[in-house]
């Protein structure tokens, strides 16, 4: 059993930034990939970023490409997601997710199916 829970969304204007943090606990935390989604109302949950075990490999999702990135922490148990220049289309609820069942450390796995364990989500809101 993994348990995550995110913090540090907020509401923010369209330009700023955000650092959302997810802790987790319950099994070794650098055994596993963790990643970021997202579900704005109405859609569907999509990919944000993700990142290997060791921190090594990580990936990106287009639609943030060259404002977000991830990184983790294994000694502290936590992944990030900093987000910059954040625009009003980013509103959303982000969640962090682990998979533990991924097994290969040199690639970042994208799709919902693929983990394993969730997060409640932390709603982050961007205004124009």
């Amino acid at each position: 059993q993994v348990q995550l829970v995110e913090s540090g969304g907020g509401l923010v204007q369209a330009g700023e930034s955000l650092r959302l943090s997810c802790a987790a606990s319950g099994r070794s935390f650098g055994y596993y990939a963790m990643g970021w989604f997202r579900q704005a109302p109405g859609k569907e949950r999509e990919f944000v970023a993700g990142i290997s075990r060791s921190g090594g490999v990580t990936s990106i999702a287009n639609s943030v490409k060259g404002r977000f990135s991830i990184s983790r922490d294994n000694a502290k148990n936590t992944v990030y997601l900093q987000m910059d220049s954040l625009q009003p289309e980013d509103t959303a609820v982000y969640s962090c997710a682990a998979a533990i069942s991924y097994s290969s450390t040199f690639s970042v796995p994208a799709q919902v199916r693929q983990y394993d364990y969730w997060g409640q989500g932390t709603q982050v809101t961007v205004s124009s």
